[in-house]
């Protein structure tokens, strides 16, 4: 514990943005097949270093059949927060669950190029103390370390209903469910915050049946994924509303609200609608009663494609779908990065107007019967997926891989790992930097990436001041 708090802890975004670059990032390796353990690789991302744009050190796990996906930190500017005792934690943890092992590692990174195991916390322990399974989202919250699952209990996890859960972010013990009253709250994915107005938003991807050996078809057409928001009393632990997408807009994944808490807004990616194959955005709000409403404010249409050139999945319908998969905000709340990973396109927005979003720049690397090269010339497998920003707000990266039985299914042949970085201009617009390209070693796919310093990088929710 520190004496003054953490100084990459920052109580406002402007402050986080004003922080010098990041220099080194944190990237999970994820073996496909599990025939070899998950791993962790530190790659330097600092342009004046001799060792720019390659992995510099590596933490392979010493179990196998984790499948790394989300992670984070033990700590972030929550900390700050008055609702908070936490004040003079250090950000020295990254927390990394095995979404399919149900199994979490805790490892220290304080000195990341010797970054090792401190903690691991085996699935009976989750199972005994949670009564969930499959853990998924890592954030740093002012109660602790918050975890979403995407399992209940029992070998399927389909006992009861998947949620979060609360770990004590100093002894990294397990502490317990979080919720009081789910309401109606019944499938998870992600979930944020805005720490002074008190409310979180949580959103709905599938059930283990529905993911774990790849998409069913049937499901998706039977609209049987999740396609609710869910929005809670913060310290309450309530659900205090849920809002229906609609059915056809299959699986609400990602859940962004603005970085400043004194703004009332956020945003939601789908990743697609089963009446048209498109991919969707939908903004959120807070109403002056308190209440929310969210609305529909980005589409993206699918690409025809000849029956031959797609995977049997897709074959049918004659087109590839964008697959909204991931999407990410600058800390400036200007521009919002929306991950298409099935049509292999970084699409960039001006979201200064949250209600009505333009297209500011896109980027074509990867894709379905597209695969377009790297501008290096080298390959990109699968398409855009997991995206970070850096705090400037000047770095965009990202990495390939959404899930292995998912990835076999949309791109089957292709293989290998990827991290690249696109460069923002000055009045937005993205290109890709032909210098950053890194590959990860044979029979490892990239999955998501954590900024050195970094609130959870730009993706954090945690400012506590204005």
């Amino acid at each position: 514990m520190n004496l003054r708090p953490d100084p990459t802890f920052h109580a406002t975004p402007k402050l986080a943005m004003e922080a010098p670059p990041e220099t080194l990032a944190f990237t999970l390796m994820l073996s496909p097949d599990g025939s070899q353990p998950d791993g962790l690789a530190v790659v330097d991302v600092d342009p004046s270093s001799k060792t720019y744009g390659q992995i510099v050190h590596q933490l392979i796990m010493p179990n196998k059949g984790d499948e790394f996906h989300h992670f984070g930190w033990n700590a972030c500017s929550s900390a700050l927060s008055p609702l908070t005792g936490h004040a003079f934690l250090e950000r020295r943890y990254l927390i990394i669950p095995g979404i399919r092992s149900s199994r979490i590692y805790v490892i220290d990174v304080k000195e990341p190029l010797k970054a090792k195991i401190h903690k691991i916390i085996e699935p009976e322990e989750v199972f005994a103390k949670t009564g969930y399974s499959r853990p998924h989202t890592i954030h740093c919250g002012p109660e602790g370390i918050y975890v979403s699952t995407l399992g209940g209990g029992g070998a399927d996890g389909t006992d009861g209903p998947p949620g979060i859960f609360i770990m004590d972010c100093e002894t990294f013990e397990i502490l317990g469910r979080y919720e009081m009253d789910r309401g109606e709250q019944d499938k998870h994915y992600d979930f944020w915050w805005n720490l002074p107005r008190d409310y979180m938003v949580s959103s709905e991807w599938g059930l283990p049946p529905q993911f774990e050996n790849g998409i069913v078809a049937e499901d998706l057409l039977s609209n049987k994924y999740g396609h609710k928001i869910h929005f809670w009393n913060l310290r309450e632990r309530r659900n205090v509303q849920t809002i229906d997408l609609g059915a056809n807009h299959q699986m609400a994944l990602e859940i962004r609200p603005a970085h400043d808490p004194a703004k009332d807004y956020g945003f939601c990616g789908v990743v697609v609608d089963t009446t048209n194959l498109q991919g969707a955005i939908f903004t959120w709000w807070q109403k002056d009663d308190g209440s929310f409403e969210a609305k529909k404010t980005i589409t993206i249409d699918p690409r025809p494609e000849k029956a031959e050139n797609l995977p049997p999945l897709l074959q049918g319908f004659e087109a590839v779908p964008p697959l909204v998969t991931d999407i990410d905000l600058s800390l400036d709340d200007k521009y919002l990065y929306v991950a298409c990973w099935g049509l292999g396109e970084m699409h960039q927005y001006d979201v200064s107007d949250p209600m009505n979003p333009k297209l500011a720049g896109k980027v074509e690397i990867g894709g379905i019967a597209r695969g377009t090269k790297h501008p290096n010339g080298k390959d990109f497998a699968y398409g855009p997926q997991m995206v970070e920003i850096s705090r400037d707000g000047k770095r965009v990266y990202w990495t390939n891989s959404l899930y292995s039985t998912w990835d076999d299914q949309f791109y089957p042949g292709d293989e290998g790992g990827q991290m690249v970085m696109a460069n923002v201009g000055e009045g937005g617009g993205l290109e890709l930097d032909t210098d950053f390209y890194i590959e990860f070693p044979k029979g490892y796919r990239s999955h998501q990436i954590r900024l050195e310093g970094g609130d959870c990088s730009t993706d954090s929710f945690c400012y506590p001041s204005v």
